[in-house]
């Protein structure tokens, strides 16, 4: 499984921004994806998850509310709206993807894009 993250970019405190995760390689409805950030000098921290044949969603409370997880199956493609953004969302932004049952803890995902740069200025 191959994963590509597109969107990303700078923008001003309160607005909005997109990002894409195109799947491919074995039939994907069998992993669940997640969206991890890091920002400089910290930790990869999870943002969201959603299983893949359920459409089941998961957030970490400190994007909850301002960011929703998707999914298009027949695209095989994953997006992450981000509303309402914050200065501290700044970070790079990964997408994932594993056959686990956990879903944020990094260290359990087993397929990683290269990461999109957001940046968010107050």
């Amino acid at each position: 499984v191959q994963v590509v993250e597109t969107g990303g970019g700078s923008v001003q405190a309160g607005d909005s921004l997109s990002l894409s995760c195109a799947a491919s390689g074995r039939t994907f409805s069998a992993y669940r994806m997640g969206w991890f950030r890091q920002a400089p000098g910290k930790e990869r921290e999870f943002v969201a998850a959603i299983t893949w044949s359920s459409n089941s969603t998961y957030y970490a409370d400190s994007v909850k509310g301002r960011f929703t997880i998707s999914r298009d199956k027949t695209k095989n493609t994953g997006y992450l709206q981000m509303n309402s953004l914050k200065p501290e969302d700044t970070a790079v932004y990964y997408c994932a993807a594993t056959n686990s049952w956990s879903y944020d803890r990094p260290k359990d995902y087993e397929y990683w894009g290269q990461g999109t740069q957001v940046t968010v200025s107050s």
